[in-house]
């Protein structure tokens, strides 16, 4: 199997409200879970193929909770992307290069759209960010105001030993403004939930 890592930001959106309760091994909000999550890799490898600087994104969709599968999702990849690279996080984000986040999600998707090549525009500074996928989706978010005096908090949900959030397992909470796609798997939502990790790091190691 190959050996891979890959380093950078990583954020994941979904129409549930803030502080996925999937996070909690409970149901999704709206009982079903859709939205987007991706990666801008700041240093990344596999089998010597350089991954540093590629931008992913998957827009997904499960008719339920995640673990009685039935998902759909569909890969973007920006057009910097080299045909190598390509080749590698195929591999990866199928599950076929190991790492027990991708090999799980493998396991409860049905069908995978086309992949598309689009311009991926990736910006997040601190705890704020925008992806913007193509013409096709769009998604900001921010960190969660007090519904009283309208300061910003600050909120993170820790999980060690998980699969999905790297060293600690700590991720920031955040809400989105925007969360839509006008492309094969539609939502749009507001006010739904944004899990950001700043130094995420995927792996055939864990």
């Amino acid at each position: 199997m190959a050996d891979w890592r890959m380093t950078g930001t990583y954020f994941k959106s979904c129409n549930c409200d803030p502080g996925c309760p999937c996070d909690f091994m409970s149901p999704p909000t709206h009982h079903k879970c859709e939205g987007v999550l991706g990666m801008k890799v700041e240093q990344g490898n596999f089998d010597g193929v350089s991954l540093d600087g590629v931008k992913w994104a998957v827009a997904y969709h499960w008719p339920g909770p995640l673990h009685e599968g039935n998902g759909t999702v569909k890969p973007y990849f920006d057009p910097a992307t080299k045909p190598d690279q390509l080749d590698a996080l195929g591999k990866i984000l199928t599950g076929q290069a190991g790492g027990s986040w991708f090999e799980v999600l493998a396991s409860i998707i049905t069908e995978v759209k086309a992949p598309a090549v689009v311009p991926i525009d990736f910006e997040v500074s601190g705890k704020k960010g925008t992806i913007k996928i193509g013409d096709v989706i769009e998604n900001s978010f921010a960190p969660i105001k007090n519904p009283v005096t309208g300061e910003e908090a600050s909120m993170q949900v820790r999980i060690p030993g998980g699969m999905e959030y790297s060293d600690q397992g700590e991720a920031e909470i955040l809400r989105c403004d925007v969360m839509r796609s006008t492309d094969e798997i539609p939502f749009d939502y507001m006010g739904s939930h944004t899990s950001l990790v700043e130094r995420q790091t995927f792996g055939s190691h864990r």
